[in-house]
């Protein structure tokens, strides 16, 4: 466990329902994202909503479009994005080098930022993940490769949060698909 961080509750169905919503893209070999939003309660962070915000994809790429509706929402409701959770249809379950450029944006924000890669195709068919810090983050911000996907140094760059401070609970979960 890493003792800075407050940990995060995430609904434990939330990666199965996720996996549904995504089938339709994952049958045709295209990813699906999702933001997981929820707020603050005293020492800890809970998860309560997975938004499926417009989107389009590739095998293996996929990104969020018209982001100012997911800021709308966000702070419509008052929520904040504690993690993202996407699909690899059918690579097995890592942080691609797209992967960990982007998670890097959301750590930077809120430290406890996880990311959660489904890979149904895989086993394991789900991993939790963080940027280690050091020398994850600041190597993944530090890098200046211009080509989507590129090699990184041999560190530990990544690690699994969810021997550390996220945590399965048995816990309600809104979804909202925007698509």
């Amino acid at each position: 466990s890493t003792p800075d961080l407050k940990n995060v509750l995430l609904p434990r169905d939330s990666l199965s329902r996720f996996l549904r919503i995504a089938k339709v893209n994952t049958s045709r070999n295209r990813e699906t994202c999702g933001l997981l939003l929820g707020r603050a309660e005293g020492r800890k962070y809970v998860v309560t909503t997975l938004l499926i915000p417009k989107q389009h994809s590739t095998s293996d790429t996929c990104t969020m479009d018209e982001e100012e509706l997911v800021l709308q929402f966000t702070e419509e409701r008052g929520l904040i994005t504690l993690g993202w959770i996407h699909t690899h249809p059918t690579q097995s379950c890592f942080m691609s080098s797209v992967d960990l450029h982007t998670h890097s944006g959301f750590q930077c924000m809120l430290p406890e930022s996880f990311a959660v890669v489904c890979a149904p195709q895989s086993n394991p068919n789900f991993g939790i993940f963080r940027l280690t810090d050091p020398p994850g983050l600041q190597t993944i911000l530090e890098c200046r490769a211009k080509e989507a996907f590129h090699p990184h140094p041999d560190l530990p760059i990544y690690t699994d949060a969810d021997k550390g401070h996220v945590q399965m609970r048995e816990l309600a979960l809104e979804i909202v698909d925007i698509r």
